[in-house]
Parts: C-alpha cells; sequence; structure tokens
C-alpha cells in the first residue's frame, strides 16, 4: 500500500478514488439516496465498512440523479453486485406531508431523491448492466417487503421486491446479511435461504411454512388483508417463527426467518469500524452535509431496537423488539476517541437509540433470542422480567463526563417515561439526567390524552403520563434549574373522533399547553396503525375502528391542539360546528 493509499480513508465514489487504494474493480457497490457521511448514523457507510472489514472491495454512489446514467455508472460494474438503498427514510414520506403535499425542507440538497427511489435506481441499473445481481434494504426496503397498503397511492401494492424486479431483498438491521450474501455469491453459492431477506421464486420447494393470502386476494378483500397482516405480525420473532410465503400471480415471494439479534460483541464490532466521522470529502465543496456537525458527528448510540410496538411506528418490524445495547466499554472508548477529535467542542449531543433510557435493558428471553408471544414487554404495565440497568448506565455517563475535555453529555434521544418512575431506580435515573444530561428539555411522547386512543397506539393509559409529570416537577423543584417537557402528539390516528379531538384540545388549553411537537398520522406501510388505517378493523382483535380519513377532519383535529396558531380558528369553529359543541369555541379563542 502506497503513501496515497494510506491518505485516502473513505469508500471511494470514483474511480479515481479507487485508483487511490490500488483497485481496478469494486466486488460491492452500494447505491444510497442519503449523502455518504462516513459516520455510525450514515447506513451506506456502516454497511460498506462491514463488508470491507469482511475483505471486500465496496464503494459509493450516494444521492444519484435519476436522469444522469453516468451517476449510476461512475464506479463501473461490481464483481458481485449492487446494493441500494434509498436511505434512512422511506422515500415517499421523504418528499410528502401527512396531507400528501411535497415537502419543503430548509436547506434542501440540490439533488433530490426520486419517488418510490428504489423501483428507480433499479431500473436504472438494471438499464445499464446486464445479469448484476441487485439487493434491496434500508428502510423503505423492509417496509415494502410483502404486498403492503401504500397511503400515497391509496391501494395494496406489491412487494417492493417484486415491483423492482431486483434479486433480493434485506429485511430489518442488514450488515449479517450483506456479509452472508457476498460471500456466498463469492463462493459461488445460492443466496436464496438467508434469514431476514425475501427472495421470489416461480414454485414452493420449501417445507414448514405458512401460506399468506395471495396479492389478489388482498389487493380486493380486506379480510384476507387483515389475515395476511395478522400472520406477518406474529411472525417476526427469530425464535418462533415460520417461513412466510405468498403467492401473488404466477410467482411466490418468499419471507425467510427473521434475524437473530445482534450480541453486544456484534454490536461493538459495527461501531468500531474505521469510520472518518465526517462527509465524504466531494461535499466539501458545498459546504457539507447540513445539520450533520450540529447533531450528529458527535453522537453516541448506545442501543437499537425497542419493546413499545407502538402502533404507527416502523421500528417494530426493523430493528425488532428486542433491545440491543452495546458494551459499556465500547461506548466508552468511541466517546474517548471522539474527545479528541479537532472539531471536538467538549459536547457529545446524544447517547441514545430508539429508546435511550432502555440502555442494557434485558429479558432472559431475548437472550434466548426472541421475545414473547403472550405478552407485551411493556403494557399493560413492565413485564417484571424485563430488567433495566439504569446504575450501569449512570456509570457508562459518569464516565464519558469524566474524560478530559468532555463539558456535557446530553440525552436528546426519547425517553419512555412510564419507566422513569415508581421506584427508587427509576426515580434516581430520572433525577441524574435531568441533573447532568438534559440541556433543559426532555422529550417524552404521551402522543394522545384519550385511553381508548391511547390503547390502539399500544401506548400507556394518559393517568401513567399525569404519574410521570408529578415525578417529573419533583425532580425539577428539587434541582432548582429549568428542566421542561417536550410533549410529542399525534393527532387523527385511528380512533380519534372529532370529540376525543375537542377533549385532547381542551385537555391543552386548560394546562396552558401549546404543543409544538404534532405529527399528523401518516399510515405507514406494514405498521399495525396502517393496518387500523386502510380496514377501519383491528387486525388482532377483529374490531371496527373510525379513521378520520378526509384532509379537512385532519386539518380540525390538528387546529383543536394547536390552537394558538393563526389559522386555527376557522378549523376549530367548524369542528364544534360540527359536533354541535359550538358553545365551547372560547374556551379555544381567548
Amino acid at each position: 500500500m502506497n503513501k496515497k493509499t494510506k491518505n485516502f480513508n473513505f469508500l471511494p465514489m470514483t474511480k479515481q478514488e479507487m485508483q487511490l487504494k490500488g483497485w481496478t474493480e469494486l466486488d460491492i457497490i452500494i447505491i444510497t439516496g442519503d449523502p455518504y457521511i462516513d459516520h455510525h448514523s450514515c447506513g451506506a457507510a456502516v454497511c460498506g465498512r462491514s463488508l470491507e472489514a469482511d475483505g471486500f472491495k465496496v464503494g459509493i454512489i450516494a444521492e444519484p440523479d435519476i436522469n444522469k446514467n453516468e451517476d449510476f455508472t461512475a464506479l463501473g460494474s461490481p464483481r458481485l453486485f449492487f446494493a441500494i438503498s434509498s436511505g434512512a427514510v422511506d422515500s415517499m414520506l421523504k418528499n410528502y406531508t401527512a396531507n400528501k403535499k411535497p415537502r419543503r425542507t430548509p436547506n434542501a440538497r440540490k439533488t433530490s431523491i426520486p419517488d418510490r427511489a428504489l423501483i428507480k435506481y433499479t431500473n436504472k441499473i438494471k438499464q445499464n448492466f446486464k445479469n448484476k445481481p441487485i439487493i434491496l434494504g434500508g428502510l423503505e426496503a423492509s417496509m415494502r417487503r410483502l404486498a403492503h397498503y401504500d397511503y400515497w397511492s391509496t391501494k395494496i401494492r406489491h412487494s417492493i421486491l417484486l415491483d423492482s424486479k431486483a434479486d433480493l431483498l434485506i429485511y430489518g438491521m442488514g450488515e449479517r446479511q450483506l456479509i452472508e450474501i457476498a460471500n456466498r455469491l463469492k463462493q459461488g453459492k445460492k443466496i436464496t435461504d438467508i434469514r431476514g431477506t425475501c427472495i421470489v421464486k416461480n414454485k414452493i420447494n420449501i417445507d414448514n411454512y405458512i401460506l399468506l393470502p395471495s396479492f389478489e386476494e388482498i389487493s380486493t378483500d380486506k379480510k384476507a388483508y387483515l389475515k395476511a397482516f395478522k400472520l406477518i405480525y406474529e411472525n417476526q420473532n427469530p425464535g418462533r417463527s415460520k417461513t412466510l410465503i405468498q403467492p401473488d400471480a404466477k410467482r411466490f415471494l418468499i419471507h425467510n426467518l427473521p434475524q437473530f439479534p445482534y450480541s453486544p460483541k456484534e454490536l461493538d464490532f459495527i461501531f468500531e469500524l474505521p469510520y472518518q466521522n465526517i462527509w465524504h470529502p466531494t461535499y466539501d465543496q458545498t459546504g457539507g452535509v447540513p445539520g450533520f456537525k450540529d447533531m450528529m458527528q458527535f453522537s453516541l448510540i448506545s442501543n437499537i431496537g425497542c419493546p413499545g410496538e407502538c402502533s404507527f411506528c416502523s421500528i417494530f418490524c426493523h430493528q425488532s423488539r428486542v433491545v440491543q445495547s452495546r458494551t459499556p466499554e465500547s461506548i466508552y472508548l468511541e466517546a474517548l476517541k471522539l474527545s479528541k477529535h479537532p472539531d471536538f467542542k467538549g459536547t457529545f449531543t446524544d447517547i441514545g437509540g430508539a429508546t435511550a433510557n432502555l440502555f442494557l435493558a434485558g429479558c432472559n428471553v431475548w437472550s434466548q433470542g426472541g421475545f414473547c408471544k403472550e405478552r407485551h414487554c411493556l403494557l399493560p404495565e413492565k413485564c417484571p422480567n424485563l430488567k433495566l440497568n439504569y446504575p450501569m448506565a449512570i456509570t457508562v455517563y459518569q464516565n464519558i463526563k469524566n474524560i478530559p475535555g468532555v463539558k456535557h453529555v446530553f440525552i436528546q434521544s426519547g425517553l419512555r417515561y412510564d419507566l422513569l418512575f415508581g421506584n427508587d431506580e427509576s426515580e434516581e435515573y430520572l433525577e441524574y439526567i435531568c441533573r447532568n444530561n438534559i440541556s433543559g428539555r426532555m422529550k417524552v411522547a404521551p402522543e394522545h390524552t384519550d385511553d381508548k386512543v391511547l390503547k390502539l397506539m399500544n401506548k400507556p393509559k394518559y393517568g401513567v403520563y399525569k404519574q410521570f409529570k408529578k415525578a417529573f416537577r419533583k425532580v425539577s423543584r428539587k434541582l432548582k434549574k429549568p428542566v421542561f417537557l417536550v410533549n410529542y402528539y399525534i393527532t387523527s390516528h385511528p380512533g380519534t373522533t372529532l370529540d376525543k379531538a375537542v377533549n385532547m384540545g381542551l385537555h391543552c388549553t386548560s394546562k396552558n399547553i401549546m404543543p409544538e411537537q404534532i405529527q399528523d398520522f401518516i399510515p405507514l406501510p406494514m405498521t399495525l396503525s396502517a393496518a387500523i388505517y386502510y380496514s377501519k378493523t383491528h387486525p388482532l382483535t377483529n374490531e371496527k375502528i373510525y379513521v378520520p380519513e378526509t384532509e379537512e377532519e385532519r386539518a380540525m383535529q390538528r387546529a383543536l391542539v394547536q390552537y394558538k396558531n393563526k389559522n386555527s380558528e376557522k378549523y376549530i369553529r367548524k369542528a364544534l360546528q360540527k359536533i354541535k359543541k359550538i358553545y365551547l369555541f372560547k374556551k379555544f379563542i381567548k
């Protein structure tokens, strides 16, 4: 390896950069709709570095322009396969609001991701490269891996593997699958039976599977759709599931068994790969990637996965219900390394994951590679077998804070509020993080105030949130420092009638709460809430559910909660007139 090679430490994005590494051909080319940031928050970097560590030559094509062939041919043809992801967010969600209007994002990048990016990227590769395997992965692939309801087209769509005509789809966290695929292809072996993947076959030649209703059935019969959803939902457990097969025309979509959770050692390995912790140099000429240095560069990921199973959330079907944590030693060593970075100013902006206070949580069932079928981990209350490890988490935070040059270790990730009170360890943890790790604003997600809606969301009753607020106020008074709650709410979720929305608005006005963090409900593919939205029926109980569907009603529900916004008055009036409660108008418009 020559001197130039040693100095270029990124995965190549051009043939000139391949030459710097002494490479004339790549084994794998990763295509992503996101910018290439060599950091563990960037999926392309994580996958690329994981493959590189296993001895493969990997290049990255980031944010390709769908109208330019040269963007897709820049690195030539890979020896093994193309791996395609739309990025960290589903392309339709990234491009459109809850009301299906094009999103206007500040600091928008020059190259935008196309709608249904996986399909369009795959088509471009097929146009330019014949007979090269194409592997789909990332969140968009994961949540569209089987036939699913698509909110933006208001219809049932085929598996994106079929729509794109790619060769294989990875679902869930994909590092392990990618390495296995690469090694099997290198050895000339088949890749049809790898856990955490989907493939298409012309005939069924496996045993011990569950036959789902066909695409044709679920696209015309909501009862068949509900049956399929229930079977899919119940077969996400790595230790207790069966292979799922879904007929589609004359083909069969084979949904192989889920991958087992990562061990702490595996997670440590992934996060300790030689990331450069900055965007690729190609972005220097345009000022870099907006937001990265402010939020992500000096953040620490401590855990992935979440046992909450919130009905509207993708994590259950993507990262798993099992919490997977890094070891304290690995996180400390990463923090120590980052503290010596020339751009480090003394602040770690976040230490967390899908749920920050589940770091180091454990369960005997999880340790066996699965989770319980019979009950939820956190509802109707925390399972006694789920052990939190707050004392060790505090030790980790303290050790990082004691690194020379470190001034602050913040937690910006969401916190599960129902686990922050009720016993000494929880309340000691709450007090500790409020004193040391919260920069004045703690993010929690009550989501709604109506218990029936919260049950549909698979969230705790609102009384639990009230109990937490009492514990939080007690801590705030004790600390004698301003600490505030940032409350996340969802409007127009299935089950929310206008009456329930009015009651939530009245609650907010009575407490002088003006929530900033409001999300109009969006039915994300393969989530339980999307299934309810589409069918107006709960697929696990067959209960009929009211669904607010029209743009006007969704606007009314949002206005009732954000009652101080200048455009809310007319919608509040309409809502109250519709339910014949106009006498409440002055309670909203004071």
